[in-house]
């Protein structure tokens, strides 16, 4: 039984191996009915003429949400997303992975967040990974992002598989999880379905909660359109493990990120990375184990926040408050 687990595993990692550069390349999109259900919010989620655009709104009664019919172990998910303009504070949209329904306190989550701003500032983006309800570690990474996400749609996509997760925005991977054995059960490895949503956050999405949700500018529109599921689906009942239909290798991308888009991360994260985990001496005395440290990473940080990213010292009920800022802040999403 145990062999036959392991080879439905494998099965479905073959699933997401690599054709190239391009995260959309020959991926089919589906219409929502096809792919998706009506999580919440009422006539706040829309279903554009087409059957393929989806519009989410928020406003002083609910936010909205969908999520996929199917449950999936492993696979490329990817959405294209244009973002609420003008003030947005305490407005988040997600994008994400999640079995917490099933798996309340041992759940696994992989996220895009994307988070509001006062006029004038821009929209920020947040991925974090959670894996066997490992929210203790929280695994946060945040950025700001070279275009104005309200002006236009752009690609944000997640490629999950065993033995890494990478996270994209348009072509270029932001992010890349490498599963290692130290991280133990804290890599996501049951099924997940996915995720669209938009809510208010205003405890702590626009700096720590500063700023709130101004429901005169409502109602908030996040619109989402070219909705790609390309996974292994799974029966979460019968047989966790086995992959219920089969999918081209050929036609799924990115199972490596090659050299010049590695090139593209780097000089993404550099230029862009406002906050990670893996740096975060306040939070941590060392970094978790899997994180892997880039010493030009380490210096932006250090140099926008000593305090932060380079241990520095700080009155101590300053320090106090800046730590439970950034707790609030970047855990309780």
């Amino acid at each position: 039984m145990a062999c036959y687990q392991l080879i439905s595993l494998l099965l479905c990692s073959v699933l997401v191996i690599a054709s190239g550069s391009n995260t959309k390349r020959n991926l089919p999109i589906i219409s929502f009915d096809e792919g998706y259900s009506h999580l919440f919010g009422d006539d706040n989620l829309m279903v554009l003429r087409d059957g393929k655009s989806v519009h989410l709104s928020l406003d002083e009664r609910t936010g909205s949400g969908f999520m996929s019919h199917d449950l999936y172990l492993h696979g490329f998910f990817s959405a294209s997303i244009k973002l609420p303009s003008d003030y947005t504070a305490g407005v988040v949209v997600a994008f994400y992975m999640s079995n917490g329904d099933m798996y309340e306190k041992n759940h696994d989550e992989i996220d895009f967040e994307f988070l509001g701003n006062v006029r004038g500032k821009d929209w920020r983006i947040q991925t974090n990974v959670y894996g066997n309800g490992s929210v203790s570690v929280g695994r946060e990474e945040r950025y700001n992002l070279w275009f104005d996400p309200s002006e236009g749609f752009h690609q944000y996509s997640i490629l999950w598989s065993e033995a890494h997760i990478i996270f994209y925005v348009d072509d270029v991977p932001i992010r890349e999880t490498v599963r290692t054995e130290a991280m133990g059960g804290h890599f996501p490895s049951k099924p997940m379905s996915l995720y669209a949503t938009i809510w208010d956050g205003s405890d702590w999405a626009t700096n720590g909660g500063k700023y709130r949700v101004n429901y005169k500018y409502a109602p908030y529109v996040a619109q989402f359109s070219d909705l790609v599921l390309h996974g292994c689906t799974v029966d979460p009942i019968t047989n966790p493990l086995k992959c219920e239909r089969t999918l081209a290798p050929e036609s799924t991308p990115g199972r490596t990120i090659t050299p010049s888009q590695r090139l593209k991360m780097e000089n993404f994260r550099k230029k862009h990375m406002t906050y990670s985990y893996c740096y975060d001496r306040a939070r941590y005395n060392l970094p978790p184990p899997e994180c892997v440290i880039s010493a030009q990473e380490a210096e932006g940080l250090r140099r926008s926040d000593p305090v932060t990213f380079g241990g520095g010292r700080r009155h101590r009920g300053r320090r106090h408050h800046h730590a439970h800022a950034v707790r609030a802040e970047i855990t309780s999403a």
